[in-house]
């Protein structure tokens, strides 16, 4: 055996194998092709011998048939060995019938599955047949070890085939990865190019962005846009301080009017209490009252309200609590006037405001900004892919050493010796 592998890969491999990474596939070829062809000649030979032995105990079964059976066995024995007999002859013969493949993979289950069929029929049917016919069965059992013996040697070749199919197979996957891993890392790589171009372009127009922005600040129309920032900050004081006015105004008389209230809710007055809430409402509301709701309210509310101070239901704790139920007509008008003079104070707000928002330099400002922003997000979301593809490749590449330490380390346990690998991939090479 030994001298046949030496033939065919040589005395021994060289103790120092060198091999580049693009050559590993067709030597790994080279291999299998080179053990596949020590499996058929050490096995081809004892193919021969089995079909023969199988033969020969197609010959043995075929006697076994005819023989006569010896007059001083026991009547019983015989009689058992009459009826085992056509059983065994049907087992032995569906078995040793059985299709044979040429090739190896093929053939060596076939085989063993025609030898335990035999095992079994003997050790079955056929243990009554041994004291019947002793020579015959003697004949079996030597033909059953002779295939044994030849099956076993295909054994122990295919163990060794195997052995290394498989350490080529894992030689070839590892390759594979290698690879793959290469591949991916060339891809990972053009994407991250064509991040670093994307966050340059977009850093220049957000810089540029930023420059124009800056250069509005020294526009000469920033006059005009100073001048209705000043409008607007007037009028929204004067609305402020109407509002403020106000506010003192509603509070004061819903303040008297929740007293008012309190006591219609204890004297059980639904109309009364309806009446106070609704003026209460209007004066609390964020929104501007129209003035004629308010009139009405209020002098709904005002008669309630006044009858209870009469009566002293309710006490006025203060000068202003006094100064509005002194002269209701007066308050009303005031504050209907206040709530005017208000409305008209937010209207003129509202067109200082868009009057200094509609100005094209704070146009184009807010375009600018906008913009600036929207870049300002893309840029983040770069950054994001290009660290995340940093993290991809720095743990991808970690995985090289060991994948291809495996790939030597296989390569050395077929070569029987120690192994350079050449890595001539220079994605492969960083790792």
């Amino acid at each position: 055996m030994g001298s046949f592998l030496e033939r065919l890969f040589g005395k021994k491999e060289p103790e120092g194998l060198t091999i580049s990474f693009g050559s590993i596939p067709s030597w790994l070829d080279s291999r299998e092709k080179a053990a596949r062809s020590v499996l058929v000649a050490e096995t081809r030979e004892i193919q021969g011998r089995i079909r023969q032995g199988i033969l020969g105990l197609q010959q043995i079964t075929a006697t076994v048939a005819r023989a006569e059976q010896d007059e001083e066995i026991h009547p019983k024995l015989r009689s058992i060995a009459k009826n085992s007999l056509p059983q065994y002859l049907r087992a032995m013969n569906a078995s040793l019938s059985r299709d044979l493949p040429d090739d190896i993979e093929g053939f060596y289950p076939a085989a063993v599955e025609c030898l335990k069929s035999c095992l079994n029929s003997t050790k079955g049917q056929g243990r009554y047949l041994h004291t019947v016919f002793p020579d015959e069965m003697k004949a079996v059992k030597a033909g059953i070890d002779a295939i044994g013996r030849d099956i076993n040697g295909i054994t122990a070749s295919l163990a060794r085939y195997r052995k290394e199919k498989d350490r080529i197979d894992s030689a070839r996957a590892l390759h594979t990865a290698l690879l793959d891993i290469g591949d991916d890392i060339g891809k990972a790589e053009e994407k991250k190019r064509r991040i670093a171009v994307r966050i340059s372009e977009l850093s220049e127009k957000s810089d540029a962005l930023e420059r124009d922005i800056e250069a509005l600040s020294s526009d000469e129309r920033m006059g005009e846009v100073n001048e209705l920032k000043a409008a607007l900050q007037e009028t929204e004081d004067n609305r402020d301080a109407a509002m403020r006015t106000n506010a003192a105004l509603s509070m004061t008389a819903s303040h008297v009017f929740r007293k008012a209230e309190k006591m219609a809710v204890r004297q059980k007055h639904p109309s009364e209490i309806s009446l106070l809430r609704h003026a209460m409402e209007l004066l609390s509301d964020h929104e501007t009252p129209e003035v004629s709701e308010l009139t009405e309210a209020l002098a709904g509310a005002f008669p309630i309200a006044e009858r209870m101070i009469a009566a002293g239901d309710i006490t006025l704790k203060n000068k202003e609590e006094r100064a509005i139920f002194s002269n209701t007509g007066q308050f009303s008008s005031d504050i209907s006037s206040s709530y005017s003079s208000l409305s008209s104070l937010e209207e003129a707000c509202r067109v200082a405001r868009e009057r200094l928002e509609s100005h094209p330099l704070l146009v184009r400002s807010r375009s600018l900004e906008r913009e600036k922003t929207q870049i300002g997000s893309m840029l983040k979301k770069e950054e994001h892919a290009r660290i995340e593809l940093d993290d991809w490749l720095e743990k991808t590449q970690q995985k090289i050493p060991h994948l291809t330490e495996e790939l030597i380390k296989i390569v050395g346990e077929m070569v029987g010796g120690g192994v350079q690998l050449q890595i001539d991939d220079q994605r492969l090479a960083r790792g």
